[in-house]
């Protein structure tokens, strides 16, 4: 296990590690109830498809330790709403408190003590389940990464985007303790710099070799250097394989079949959304403008410039090698096998 916790329960409360801290400060926010977890997730406290589930989860579960007996079954509703409100594009957010909710419908004759006990017992589930998917993950993804790889990643993906582990950087972290000799560029990925900010903390708490270089250097970087993959992780994944990531990844996977390196997507079969067919139904959120407009507190684009902040881009499927999940390395065409990944899922449930 990781040192640090992304995210843990006390008995009363949510406890988040502050990312919007790091790497200066490993600050600790105790949450007493679901809407301070959504506003959590919205100001980005808490990030990474797989870590927001998670919250979002534990967030159904302050709102049932805080209700009323006679208002439990509303009280839970009006949570799984502010809570879906928070982001719109991880579809973990959604499949995570639709999870907890349909455990809360099928046993809803229960009596209030039990549901809140059912509430939390899901939410703990959901958490567990989530570091030993991402091993699974880190464990599939090994039939791609040959001794010695030189590995382009972008944006976070590790224990601080889940609950422990990781999904890209889990297969990066595994690669590493089992002895191959990898070496990792991290996209900076602007305009919130979790690569340099949040991957780089991560990877030198793991000591395993890397360099940051910014965004628009990948392509260089693969033309002057030998780089053997790029992996990232997902927020969305379309029935088609269409990808949902954070902004910058399509243009990472662009450079990527320039150059003739494999384009890797390492995420759970929660983030597989079958029921878009395609890329285009994937909701994309825009952020605010200060994100671009500021570096720190310091605004370096004139007033009065727009900006346009997307938070995520789409990759098409063409441009992906294979998407490594816990059921297996899936290879195009994608419909059948992330078909079958959503399957097995349901079916070790």
């Amino acid at each position: 296990m990781t040192h640090f916790r992304t995210l843990e329960w006390t008995g009363s409360a949510l406890r988040l590690l502050d990312q919007r801290r790091l790497p200066a400060e490993t600050i600790y926010l105790d949450l007493g109830d679901a809407r301070e977890v959504a506003e959590a997730i919205r100001t980005m406290v808490v990030r990474g498809a797989p870590a927001i589930g998670a919250a979002a989860a534990y967030g159904l579960a302050l709102a049932a330790q805080r209700a009323p007996a006679e208002r439990l079954l509303d009280a839970l509703e009006e949570a799984a709403e502010v809570l879906r409100r928070s982001r719109p594009t991880a579809v973990n957010l959604f499949w995570a408190i639709q999870r907890v909710m349909d455990k809360v419908h099928a046993n809803h004759a229960l009596d209030a003590d039990a549901l809140r006990a059912l509430v939390l017992s899901e939410a703990h589930a959901i958490a567990e389940e989530d570091v030993a998917v991402n091993k699974r993950i880190a464990q599939h993804g090994q039939s791609l990464v040959p001794d010695g790889a030189t590995i382009i990643h972008h944006c976070n993906t590790g224990s601080l985007a889940t609950v422990d582990y990781g999904t890209a950087l889990g297969v990066i972290r595994y690669a590493h303790e089992i002895g191959k000799r990898i070496h990792v560029y991290l996209d900076e990925t602007r305009p919130r710099l979790q690569g340099a900010k949040l991957s780089a903390w991560e990877l030198n708490q793991l000591g395993v070799p890397h360099t940051v270089i910014v965004d628009g250097a990948s392509g260089f970087v693969m033309r002057r250097h030998k780089v053997d993959l790029c992996i990232v992780g997902a927020d969305r994944i379309a029935a088609n394989g269409d990808t949902a990531n954070k902004i910058g990844t399509y243009n990472l996977a662009l450079v990527a079949r320039a150059h003739g390196v494999p384009f890797y997507v390492a995420a759970p079969t929660s983030t597989i959304d079958l029921s878009i067919r395609s890329g285009d139904e994937i909701p994309i959120e825009e952020r605010g403008a200060d994100e671009v407009a500021c570096v720190g507190a310091t605004r370096v684009v004139p007033e009065g410039s727009p900006v346009l902040n997307y938070a995520f881009d789409v990759t098409p499927a063409h441009l992906i090698t294979a998407i490594i999940t816990e059921a297996g390395v899936v290879y195009p065409p994608y419909e059948e096998g992330l078909a079958r990944a959503v399957r097995s899922r349901s079916e070790a449930r």
